[in-house]
């Protein structure tokens, strides 16, 4: 408690009995001891603070340390979720595309293939159907051109005599008279 000074002289005032002097109020007396205890109550947890200071700040250290450690396993276990669902979402998307690009690619074809039909141009079964008649034909060829056994004995040769057709003219000829001048 802060003790008035009397302005007319330079003497401190003397604790009046309000005040709990040595004649004053009881009670005023226990309030003033408790508050003298609390005030002492308060140094003493100070200096204590002060001591201990060090070992509390070092355990709190501690449990920051811990509780980073926690944070950061459950942020890579989430990071972790993520990136799989990340995944399968690519694979479908993936899947989805190489489907609509087939599905693409088969009305391109069907539309080319109508268009050259149209046109006449054979397909590769049609030219793979001549392939195969052109080897079956040289096939023939062959057996047919092939000198039978009766056929190597001695025999007559038949001599044909060709008719000779008359003289036509010129290639070069027929087109200059074909042509007007």
């Amino acid at each position: 408690m802060v003790k008035k000074m009397s302005s007319s002289t330079d003497k401190p005032a003397k604790p009046s009995k309000s005040e709990g002097g040595p004649h004053g109020n009881p009670m005023a007396a226990a309030v003033k001891d408790s508050a003298q205890h609390i005030w002492l109550a308060g140094m003493g947890a100070f200096s204590k603070a002060q001591a201990e200071g060090g070992k509390v700040f070092d355990a709190l250290v501690r449990e920051g340390q811990n509780l980073q450690r926690k944070t950061q396993g459950l942020a890579e276990e989430r990071i972790s979720e993520v990136t799989g669902k990340m995944s399968a979402m690519a694979d479908t998307v993936t899947t989805k595309a190489g489907q609509n690009w087939d599905k693409l690619e088969s009305i391109f074809e069907a539309r080319t293939a109508k268009a050259m039909t149209k046109l006449g141009v054979p397909t590769a079964k049609d030219v793979d159907a001549l392939v195969q008649r052109v080897d079956e034909l040289a096939a023939a060829v062959a057996r047919l051109s092939k000198p039978s056994p009766a056929a190597k004995s001695p025999a007559k040769k038949v001599v044909a005599k060709k008719a000779v057709p008359a003289k036509a003219p010129p290639a070069r000829a027929a087109r200059k008279k074909a042509r007007p001048a």
